[in-house]
């Protein structure tokens, strides 16, 4: 298993070789992208695990919306929440494209220190969605300035 992630691994023209390799020599391949880019050219093969900025990330907006035509069943969306608006955002971005049922998993992560954990985990449930709550449980075990865990 080959993990592919950066900051932007798609921002290197050498990456597609190297998943295309990868495949070749029988690793199951992963790659995280923060979805502002293209993912057409990347291996269908590939498990693609695909970033949809909330608007309170800054980075709102740069979501390449050709990416969804792009998407395998085996893949995985992933938005990071920092406030009940960014949730809001997710929840329907969420259902406008009917995600749960065009990927693997969709991922609502909260921002460590951002939200209270329970509070979230009561919307999800309240609007009775159907995606993965994915934590850095890391950081609550040694803090998130830790390093090396």
């Amino acid at each position: 298993l080959v993990e592919v992630t950066g900051g932007e691994p798609l921002l290197q023209k050498e990456v597609y070789p190297l998943m295309e390799q990868l495949l070749v020599e029988g690793y199951q391949v992963l790659l995280e992208t923060s979805g502002e880019r293209s993912i057409g050219e990347v291996p269908r093969e590939v498990i693609k695990i695909v970033d949809v900025k909330c608007p309170d990330s800054g980075e709102g907006g740069t979501f390449d919306m050709t990416n969804l035509d792009h998407l395998a069943p085996h893949d995985q969306v992933k938005c990071v929440i920092a406030s009940r608006r960014d949730y809001e955002f997710a929840r329907d971005f969420t259902r406008r494209h009917d995600l749960p049922s065009r990927v693997a998993a969709v991922i609502f992560s909260p921002v460590h220190g951002a939200l209270d954990l329970k509070q979230m985990a009561e919307w999800i449930l309240a609007d009775g969605l159907q995606v993965r709550f994915g934590y850095q449980l890391h950081k609550l075990i040694w803090g998130a300035d830790a390093r090396g865990v």
